[in-house]
């Protein structure tokens, strides 16, 4: 029976982040956590072999934290540290598995790979079904308030915001061009086809391009080619990132944007677009407390959803974000937040004048929203699914 966590701290802050609000009720759920700090990792490492318990200490990892070679957590002779003090490794992928291919050869032998759309879990069993799976477990969001002290409209200065950064096309094109026109026309084959049916997943558009278009191609070859494509995730990612931010300046409406390199994007209106900071994951809870509106654009989650459709929810903003499968399935639209479509982003401006011309719709909706989120998709609510689902069944 697993009674000792272990989570990983001081990396990607936004994982981080993440770690210690599930820390939080792990703790509650009677759990001993230990905080591995990556930037003090030899001081953190001495305490942590003393923290461990074999048979009962569980690693709990984002994105390939502990388990992606580090130096510190293998010893001379190639063994995992968690192999050794025989410790429970679940690992929660939160980006495409396309990413980390070169990880798999670090990985612990009691690990199972969490992932958070379903579609990265058809992706995980189909090239990699020797690695075990758990169950499907999509991202979580946090609140600041509780459903009394949530700020009203007239709490709220911003009509529209955005939480997230921004990369101009021409970051990726030293990756798309670097093996010479031929391939980079092959590359942007794939973008293309991906801008025009944005409904589509990733994998089946790449994976269809490869075939039709890579003569004798195998499966091998399939699967060794795509993490040499990530850069089409991120081009297509921040392409429509820009283009709903655009649609939103240039159909009227200020939005402001909490991230980097917003002041590079080119739209007819640039004065519609509020450059905030650079902010950690509290400051974008903060500004989107402060909004009415918060705009997401799915990171190509095509049956999942992300964090911030939830802290959108959770800190009483309406969230407007282009759907999925799943979201299908637990949202609905018009009464817990607001969707619209990819291939209809000139449809935004309306839709924001009509819900900001509408206090009471807003107020329902907001309202519904953070009833919604809160009753099952906080991180709190991870927490206590994987001590159901996984931890209280490890013998």
């Amino acid at each position: 029976m697993i009674k000792k966590i272990i989570l990983f701290t001081k990396g990607i802050e936004t994982l981080w982040f993440f770690s210690e609000q599930m820390g939080k009720t792990f703790e509650l759920l009677g759990y001993e956590v230990f905080y591995f700090d990556q930037c003090k990792e030899y001081r953190s490492m001495s305490d942590l072999i003393g923290f461990c318990e074999p048979g009962v200490t569980a690693a709990i990892s984002f994105n390939y934290d502990g388990c992606c070679g580090e130096d510190y957590f293998i010893d001379s002779e190639g063994v995992s540290f968690f192999d050794a003090r025989e410790v429970v490794f679940i690992n929660i992928v939160v980006d495409h598995p396309f990413y980390y291919h070169k990880f798999v050869p670090y990985l612990p032998k009691n690990y199972t790979q969490i992932s958070i759309d379903r579609e990265h879990e058809k992706y995980l069993k189909h090239f990699f079904p020797e690695i075990k799976r758990g169950p499907f477990m999509p991202l979580g969001g946090t609140s600041l308030w509780s459903k009394k002290t949530l700020p009203g409209w007239e709490d709220r200065p911003y009509d529209v915001v955005f939480a997230g950064n921004y990369n101009p096309p021409s970051i990726f094109e030293p990756a798309i061009t670097r093996h010479g026109s031929e391939y980079a026309e092959f590359y942007y084959s794939i973008i293309n086809d991906l801008i025009e049916h944005p409904w589509r997943s990733m994998d089946e558009v790449i994976i269809e391009h490869l075939n039709r278009d890579v003569e004798d191609v195998s499966e091998k070859g399939i699967k060794d080619a795509m993490p040499n494509m990530i850069f089409i995730d991120l081009y297509v990612r921040h392409y429509f990132r820009a283009e709903a931010v655009k649609a939103i300046a240039d159909g009227g409406h200020k939005i402001y944007c909490f991230g980097s390199g917003w002041d590079s994007l080119k739209c007819a209106h640039p004065e519609n677009i509020i450059n905030g900071s650079v902010l950690d994951s509290l400051g974008c809870l903060q500004q989107i407390s402060r909004s009415k509106i918060s705009l997401n654009v799915m990171p190509w989650f095509k049956d999942g959803a992300h964090d911030r459709v939830f802290n959108s929810m959770l800190n009483g903003a309406v969230c407007l974000s282009d759907g999925s499968k799943y979201m299908d399935e637990i949202l609905r639209d018009g009464k817990d937040y607001i969707k619209y479509d990819l291939a209809k982003l000139g449809e935004l401006p309306e839709k924001i004048t009509e819900l900001l011309n509408d206090r009471e719709k807003w107020e329902s909706i907001a309202e519904s929203g953070y009833a919604r989120a809160a009753k099952g998709h906080t991180w709190a609510d991870r927490a206590r699914f994987l001590h159901s689902e996984i931890l209280c069944k490890i013998q």
